[in-house]
């Protein structure tokens, strides 16, 4: 028992950094760009400050370095999730497998925040600069924001969110429950393997709806945008599941008492 009481110590240290992580994402794609003030313009409005840009280094080069950033993070968030990788983890890290891949995912997404280069000189795609727009645009945009956080928030309720963190796996084996997936239903498990971000509109409302869409906001809007949609492949079996399931949660949460396991 106490190598595997080891175990948790590992887990609740990678749940620690993807929650700090996510509070951190907040801030970055939303406290940040609502709040973090209007950037510069870097040349004339329309094609030709566009046409500019792709000639102007000091635009170019902190551009360039932020689509390495964001390579980097789908490279690994994509890798580690191919079933060879997963396969080859399990063998070496047991049933830390889901842990590591969080906590890899969390550092790699650490590493784009904190090192995100901004390009306030280039040129913007749009921009609420006159009034009234430059007082209601970002209020709404705010309260957008505020709603799609908290969608994002009650959607993981429908999931199983210590699973997704890996804190479940590491519970089960140290209570000795075997693996939780082989406790989910088929259509839970098909849903699984078509769903990997189960947020994906919220997500895209949060990257999107901003007053002030600048160049290197919009470089992380079209990669995040492009692969989450590629990540998608959700059928009408899969929305039926969803629905049902978030129905029964809501019951669950409506009369505790009349709980029952999945």
């Amino acid at each position: 028992m106490a190598p595997a009481l080891l175990l948790v110590p590992a887990a609740l240290s990678s749940f620690i950094l993807a929650f700090g992580t996510g509070v951190e994402f907040v801030r970055f794609t939303s406290l940040r760009p609502l709040l973090g003030g209007m950037p510069e313009s870097g040349g004339p409005d329309g094609h030709q400050g566009w046409l500019a840009a792709f000639q102007d280094r000091s635009i170019l080069i902190p551009l360039a370095w932020d689509l390495a950033l964001l390579l980097l993070f789908v490279g690994q968030h994509s890798l580690m999730a191919t079933e060879t990788v997963k396969v080859w983890m399990s063998q070496y890290f047991g049933v830390l497998q889901r842990s590591l891949y969080v906590a890899c995912t969390a550092l790699a997404l650490q590493l784009v925040m904190r090192y995100w280069e901004p390009v306030p000189r280039g040129p913007v795609l749009w921009a609420a600069r006159a009034e009234p727009w430059s007082t209601w645009v970002p209020l709404l945009c705010f309260v957008l924001h505020v709603i799609s956080w908290l969608l994002i928030f009650s959607i993981l309720l429908v999931f199983d969110y210590a699973e997704l963190m890996g804190l479940k796996q590491v519970y089960y084996h140290v209570l000795g429950l075997g693996e939780p997936l082989a406790l989910k239903s088929p259509r839970a498990l098909r849903l699984f393997s078509h769903l990997r971000h189960p947020v994906c509109v919220e997500l895209l409302t949060v990257l999107w709806v901003v007053p002030t869409l600048g160049t290197d906001r919009l470089l992380l809007a079209l990669l995040l945008t492009l692969y989450l949609g590629l990540a998608h492949g959700l059928d009408q079996q899969d929305l039926r599941y969803l629905r049902a399931q978030l129905q029964r949660k809501l019951h669950l949460l409506s009369q505790p008492q009349e709980g029952e396991a999945e």
